[in-house]
């Protein structure tokens, strides 16, 4: 008999081929999902969200074991990875399909990200506030499925190369372990 539990986290930072393919990397996860949250529009497409007028944040759903790996290394890897001082924009993707924000499952997790935030915040002398947003997961509608595994699939296309493999280089240094 399988006792193993397993919890979900759901983050936006930015696209999420980049932040799939970061979480993907590591134990204790056991699937990383692309798909769309926090916005009003019933079962949204890639295009609908891409016009950032549903109100749907681009977000993987992260399915971990938390005896492997807890909820605080995952907001360490979270924030590592992304710019969490930018509203709604990461790079050259500007919008609020691009935001910062954790679509927390458990009270526990909500509590967990904002004293994260505050630290960060606090730990700051200088530079820009943490914009993340901590809101309760309503729905979580899977992404089309050319969008899964899209880094794995697709590593040498030129998004890929300049923007993703840099990102996983830098996240691999900080977290070999």
């Amino acid at each position: 008999m399988d006792t193993q539990k397993t919890e979900i986290a759901v983050f936006g930072g930015g696209c999420f081929w980049c932040t799939e393919a970061v979480f993907k990397m590591f134990r204790g996860i056991s699937s990383v999902l692309p798909g769309y949250a926090g916005g009003s529009t019933d079962k949204p497409t890639y295009e609908d969200v891409s016009n950032g007028d549903t109100g749907h944040a681009e977000v993987v759903r992260i399915e971990y074991d938390p005896a492997l790996v807890s909820f605080e290394t995952l907001l360490t890897v979270f924030f590592a990875s992304h710019d969490a001082t930018t509203l709604n924009r990461q790079g050259n993707d500007v919008g609020t399909q691009y935001r910062s924000v954790v679509f927390y499952t458990t009270e526990a997790q909500k509590t967990e990200s904002s004293k994260f935030i505050k630290n960060l915040d606090n730990s700051a002398t200088e530079g820009a506030s943490v914009v993340t947003e901590v809101v309760p997961l309503k729905e979580f509608y899977p992404a089309e499925d050319y969008h899964k595994n899209y880094f794995e699939r697709n590593g040498n296309n030129s998004y890929c190369q300049i923007i993703i493999s840099p990102k996983l280089q830098k996240v691999q240094e900080k977290f070999a372990e």
